[in-house]
């Protein structure tokens, strides 16, 4: 398929392009995953990158980025290499000549023990920067300790910050080593935030709020870094169709659903479900009915657009 990207995809194309570290925080549609592949073909044309890391969740490294590759004529020659299954599989798939190395973010920790100070990778794309936010889980802080070795890096998501603005600190350390939010998380609250909901006896801080004037600061900040698009200024859809589909889930899925609505977090045996916000989990909940939903019902007679 010929690719004819809108104004604004050129624009985010070109943006990596020439800056090593990019932070697009678009909506769900506008492209991130086309944007990125057309300025990752440009690059390695023009011999500006070796090898690219692409960091994703599991069922995104297994199907999206390889399909969306394939798709399009201009990025059709790229080849991939998926760093997925068990470790044979993991190091053979390494191994193996590629343009693009995708890699579920559940294994990044032992990506960088594999590769050790011998980091081959120059630049990196993390698909989904917010599932980054903790700086206190092994995948940040693994991800950050190779980041002297990265000569360029990618952060794509359309929620940086699900729970709040504390939640970029993590992100934006990855794109550009503390820069612009600080060094350290405690002088990025320090800066930008005062507690809100704490114990008076222990100390021990539950809930941070913003300083007046903060968070215009903190976008002020990294204005140069990140590009934020909403799909309702750049896309126009037609009007909604709601059409409400009751399903009754069997007694194990309900089960499921229910811990997955209360906790936000269903372990699974290959890889968990996570809901970082209540639309990501409002999101995930409906998915569980609609594959309920297609069991019951022929395909071809099934038509839902959620409301």
């Amino acid at each position: 398929m010929k690719y004819t990207p809108h104004p604004y995809q050129e624009y985010a194309a070109q943006r990596i392009v020439e800056s090593p570290k990019v932070g697009l925080f678009l909506d769900m549609g506008l492209g991130k995953t086309v944007i990125t592949l057309s300025a990752v073909s440009e690059l390695l044309a023009r011999s500006m990158v070796n090898k690219v890391l692409i960091i994703a969740p599991l069922r995104v490294a297994e199907t999206t980025w390889s399909t969306e590759a394939d798709k399009w004529e201009h990025t059709r020659h790229l080849t991939v290499s998926k760093i997925l299954g068990d470790k044979a599989n993991r190091v053979k798939a390494l191994e193996a000549p590629a343009d693009l190395y995708i890699i579920n973010r559940e294994n990044v920790p032992w990506l960088v023990d594999y590769h050790g100070k011998k980091w081959p990778y120059d630049m990196i794309i993390v698909d989904e920067l917010s599932s980054f936010k903790s700086y206190s889980s092994q995948r940040f802080k693994k991800l950050k300790s190779v980041l002297p070795y990265i000569q360029r890096i990618v952060g794509l998501t359309g929620t940086p910050a699900p729970n709040g603005l504390l939640d970029l600190w993590p992100q934006v350390y990855l794109l550009d080593g503390g820069e612009r939010l600080g060094k350290f998380i405690t002088h990025y609250r320090n800066k930008y935030f005062v507690p809100d909901k704490m114990n008076r006896q222990t100390g021990i801080v539950y809930s941070w709020a913003l300083k007046p004037g903060a968070g215009e600061n903190i976008h002020a900040a990294i204005s140069d870094l990140c590009i934020s698009m909403s799909a309702e200024d750049y896309l126009t859809l037609p009007p909604r169709i709601d059409r409400i589909v009751n399903v009754e889930l069997p007694p194990k899925a309900q089960r499921q659903y229910a811990q997955l609505e209360k906790e936000l977090l269903l372990p699974l045996a290959q890889s968990d479900i996570e809901a970082g916000s209540a639309a990501i989990l409002a999101g995930k909940l409906l998915v569980m009915k609609f594959i309920r939903a297609t069991l019951d019902t022929p395909i071809s007679k099934l038509r839902i657009i959620w409301k």
